[in-house]
């Protein structure tokens, strides 16, 4: 099997490639008439979709991995350690798997890519869900210390009270752009004065 897309996506950490270009190649191999083997890349394939956030796909693709390779290849077992705190919305428990993640320098890279687009999804959700939430919970939420924290989401505008250890969310003004340019309105209005006289 031709692994050199998958490669390339890996080489140029096109991290949000990876998952399709593994299905297309598991799709590809069915055709030819492979089946899953102890080669294929189960934890660069299980990171890909991790990192898409496609956590049922990861589900699957975990079921099938033979139990050889689940005994003899921590790295899949590791990357799949993410996905089950993901499964189970254990926030403080994916970064605890990805802290403790151990595998190749191109997956440990994936890895830490991940953490990334993760703590930015955590931010966006705390951004959307609260207009208040204390330290303690942001932490946990964003995966680091209280001082980390508190440093991360004051660079993003919110104010924190000392005294009651609470910060006040700074909600992002929602920019709408108008769909309608003025010649159109123009046309409309023409349409509709010639209708009525």
């Amino acid at each position: 099997m031709d692994y050199t897309a998958l490669t390339e996506a890996m080489t140029s950490k096109s991290y949000d490639k990876v998952a399709e270009i593994c299905n297309d190649l598991l799709l590809q191999g069915a055709a030819e008439g492979f089946a899953y083997n102890e080669d294929w890349p189960f934890a660069i394939h299980l990171l890909g979709l991790i990192y898409i956030d496609d956590i049922n796909s990861a589900r699957f693709v975990w079921k099938n991995v033979p139990r050889v390779v689940k005994e003899n290849r921590p790295e899949v077992s590791a990357a799949w350690k993410i996905g089950q705190r993901l499964w189970t919305r254990d926030y403080a428990g994916v970064y605890e798997a990805i802290r403790e993640f151990n595998g190749s320098p191109e997956a440990q890279a994936f890895v830490d890519s991940f953490s990334e687009v993760y703590t930015k999804r955590m931010f966006q959700l705390l951004l959307s869900a609260y207009s208040t939430i204390s330290i303690q919970d942001t932490a946990l939420f964003l995966g680091m210390n209280e001082e980390d924290a508190t440093n991360y989401v004051l660079q993003h505008g919110w104010n924190v009270d000392p005294a009651s250890a609470i910060f006040t969310v700074k909600k992002h003004a929602i920019i709408t752009e108008q769909k309608l340019d003025p010649s159109k309105l123009q046309r409309l209005t023409e349409y509709v004065f010639h209708l009525e006289h």
